[in-house]
């Protein structure tokens, strides 16, 4: 292959103006190859065009022409070819003003190189020209010979030392250049432009092949700004204004940059150059691996004895456990030793984890004796660490001398921890170490219940979500019989204490309690959500499912009645009529047994008024645990009772004195039930056939409660209807409203009330005969003067003047 080349030059001797000021040099094609299209030529001026660094004399000597920097670049064209070009500061005859010339060679589209020659090995090419050939259209160059000898490679080499702590960053930057978002430029800031020829030598070495073909640069320009190449030279003084988004600027004159390079690739390839060995890279690059992978680079690293970073580390054990077919047996085991080297201090969770999956790729592969150092690191790290994520290896990497060896100096750190107080409450770091002391045949028989009894406890902390440690904690329990069986035990005994936390404990963890073990209430929480979730309101129905879930009755194991009403009553609080099935469902003895007899008194004591299930609760409760049930809980009950008492015509006499007496003893009684025994006894002092006497005591007690439980039953829908409905009822009521005026304030206020407000609109919208039939129902029940009571009464209710006062007795009323 030939290459097509062009001179480009400003203007010679005695064609400038041929003053001393700075002004811009004409520059023109002094010879061209004809095979070089007028496209390229276009292209071609800006790329080639030069301008010598600020402050510059016109007149330059030699050695001084000889320092200015040289413009090497390799650009791509719109066509997709490439023009490889080498511009220097030129003094046509002594004494003229500094120009420039620019020698280059143009690489059609899908074309290389001869000899696929990288182009910036062409830098110090013998070939380059610095002035115009005799002939106007030169003739095809055969090649552009690379330098490349042993002193150039060891000054390279040198290079790389000294630029080390750039190295990682530019080359972090140089592989952000590939990827799909990043179209920036990386600019390197150099005093030399042969230095940034060295640094892209750098960079070229260290890009995978077909990239560093392609790799655009130029080593110097006034302008970076409007550069097209991907690696841009400047100098110190024309790097200020590169502060816009797109550029990755590295000074390298200035100081040392701080901080690490979080790219596993770049921080490896820095390394491998600075310890002089850049023949890794093509090593490197017959492994297997995608441009740009650490993987290939660190391993290779490693077993040419570099030392590397956590990142780089992990990196390489990854790349190996993906692909333990890769490396021979002698390369695996100079890996091994690399990773598990002494003196390390700066291992990390990636790494560990790295490690873990290596050691499982080659065990069964590789001898013990190439495992064991990795399964060694990995348990060390378990147990020293804390590291509850690493990835432990199986029992078989410690059945030789290597796992005794280990066992002999861990075993006792073991032992001295889990004897310890906080063994147990660590999830993550108990189960560790118990997996741990099996891998290493460390008997752990007497530390155990002491060890679980803690352990299971602390399994019910937590959120919703599972835990990290679920996955280590099955292993465990799958590896060890007897851990499982003390575990599960201790979480079935713990369960009547807490039933939802187990139960939210199965949701997170699917423990195995499928064996043999009895584990009544585990399975009752397993079945639980389930059984709520299929039986919707109907709550005993889920206890009896989840009691049969349990496999016994709590006729012979009564804690389980506490487990199911634990789950089924997380929240909220049993009914009355759910209390009188849950106390049938079970003996009074199985519910003291379990406890679940408080619940059972607060479904009743916390029941609505109107709930009539709760007085037949109270009742039952009074007798199935009259020994249990005390203080003011018992008044409580005795209250409901009564109310039970009262409706069903069995309360014996002196009912008022008698309901205060059991409110003393219940207070503080809760609303609800006192609105229970004294709602009671108003409805029946309210029904016709009433004790009188009892009647009596209420309106003369000057209880206010009682009088209020009075107004407010009158007031109900029941005895409206009923005066409306029934004349001698309406009679009855006024007898016993108008009966008692001496009775007490309070009496005598709620009498004259339910008169005017309850009776008084019954009344009105009697017909005149039901009218004359309440008013005769009057004279019967007691005097003809009572009679004319209440005419006088419904008359003075019916006039002008009466509902003139009955609106004014409204406004006070209001106000």
């Amino acid at each position: 292959m030939s290459l097509a080349q062009l001179h480009y030059t400003s203007a010679t001797g005695g064609d400038g103006p041929g003053t001393d000021e700075a002004e811009p040099i004409r520059a023109r094609f002094t010879a061209v190859d004809a095979a070089i299209p007028a496209s390229v030529l276009t292209e071609a001026v800006p790329l080639l065009a030069y301008e010598t660094p600020a402050g510059t004399a016109p007149r330059l000597a030699d050695a001084a022409l000889r320092a200015l920097p040289e413009a090497f670049s390799f650009s791509v064209l719109s066509d997709g070819g490439h023009l490889l070009a080498r511009t220097v500061a030129v003094q046509p005859v002594p004494g003229s003003p500094v120009g420039f010339h620019a020698h280059a060679v143009h690489l059609p589209a899908g074309t290389r190189l001869p000899g696929g020659v990288l182009p910036i090995t062409a830098c110090r090419s013998a070939r380059w020209a610095s002035t115009t050939p005799d002939r106007t259209l030169p003739g095809p160059l055969a090649a552009l010979p690379p330098a490349g000898h042993a002193r150039d490679r060891e000054g390279l080499n040198d290079f790389a030392v000294s630029r080390g702590p750039w190295l990682a960053g530019v080359l972090a930057d140089l592989r952000r250049l590939y990827g799909k978002d990043d179209a920036g430029r990386v600019v390197l800031v150099e005093r030399q432009s042969a230095d940034v020829a060295r640094w892209i030598a750098l960079a070229c070495v260290a890009l995978p092949g077909e990239l560093a073909e392609q790799l655009t640069f130029t080593t110097y320009t006034r302008h970076p700004r409007q550069a097209p190449q991907q690696i841009v030279g400047v100098l110190p003084q024309d790097a200020h204004e590169l502060t816009a988004p797109g550029f990755h600027v590295h000074t390298c004159t200035g100081p040392r940059p701080e901080g690490t390079v979080a790219d596993a690739w770049a921080e490896t390839a820095a390394r491998i150059w600075r310890s002089r060995a850049p023949e890794l890279f093509r090593e490197a690059a017959e492994l297997p691996g995608e441009p740009f992978a650490a993987g290939p680079v660190a391993v290779t690293a490693l077993c040419a004895g570099i030392a590397l970073g956590t990142a780089g580390r992990a990196a390489a054990a990854g790349w190996a456990a993906e692909r333990p077919y890769a490396l021979d047996a002698k390369r695996t085991r100079q890996l091994v030793d690399a990773l598990t080297a002494p003196g390390v201090d700066d291992r990390t969770g990636p790494e560990f984890d790295a490690a873990g999956r290596l050691f499982a790729a080659l065990d069964g592969r590789s001898p013990a004796t190439t495992t064991a150092p990795l399964a060694a690191m990995l348990v060390t790290e378990a147990v020293r660490g804390g590291n509850g994520s690493v990835e432990l290896p199986g029992r078989t990497a410690f059945s030789g001398p290597e796992g005794s060896a280990v066992a002999s100096v861990l075993g006792p750190e073991i032992l001295t921890e889990l004897s310890g107080a906080g063994a147990g409450l660590d999830v993550a770091r108990t189960v560790q170490l118990l997996r741990v002391a099996r891998l290493l045949g460390v008997d752990c028989a007497d530390l155990l219940p002491s060890v679980v009894r803690r352990l299971a406890p602390a399994l019910l902390e937590g959120g919703e979500d599972e835990p990290g440690w679920a996955p280590a904690l099955l292993e465990l329990m799958d590896e060890q019989f007897d851990v499982r069986t003390a575990l599960l035990g201790a979480l079935d005994r713990i369960a009547p204490q807490d039933p939802p936390g187990v139960e939210r404990l199965l949701g997170r963890v699917p423990l195995p309690f499928t064996g043999t073990q009895s584990l009544p209430h585990l399975r009752m929480c397993a079945e639980a959500p389930e059984a709520k979730a299929s039986c919707g309101a109907d709550r005993v129905g889920a206890v009896h499912r989840v009691l049969r879930a349990a496999g016994m009755s709590p006729f012979a194991e009564p804690l389980v009645l506490r487990t199911a009403v634990g789950l089924v009553w997380e929240e909220g609080t049993v009914t009355a009529g759910e209390g009188r099935l849950l106390l049938e469902a079970a003996t009074s003895d199985a519910h003291r047994t379990a406890g679940t007899w408080s619940r059972l008194v607060a479904a009743a004591l916390g029941a609505p008024a109107t709930d009539e299930e709760a007085p037949e609760l109270a009742h039952d409760l009074l007798r199935g645990f009259p020994q249990d049930i005390g203080g003011r809980e018992r008044g409580a009950l005795l209250l409901l009772e009564f109310a039970r008492e009262i409706r069903s015509d069995a309360a014996a006499p002196e009912w008022a004195e008698r309901v205060r007496a059991l409110r003393r003893d219940a207070e503080p009684v809760e609303p609800e039930v006192l609105g229970h025994a004294f709602g009671a006894l108003a409805e029946r002092l309210l029904a016709p056939d009433r004790p009188e006497a009892e009647l009596y005591a209420l309106v003369h007690s000057g209880d206010p409660d009682l009088v209020a439980a009075y107004d407010r039953a009158a007031r109900g829908d029941g005895v409206r209807a009923r005066l409306k409905a029934e004349p001698a009822y309406a009679a009855d009521c006024f007898a016993v409203w108008t009966a008692h005026p001496h009775a007490g304030a309070e009496w005598s206020r709620t009498a004259a009330a339910l008169l005017e407000e309850v009776l008084r609109p019954a009344v009105r919208t009697l017909p005149a005969e039901d009218v004359a039939a309440v008013e005769e129902a009057v004279g019967r029940s007691g005097s003809s003067g009572r009679a004319e009571a209440f005419h006088e009464w419904n008359r003075r209710g019916r006039g002008p003047l009466g509902r003139i006062g009955r609106r004014i007795a409204g406004r006070v009323r209001r106000g």
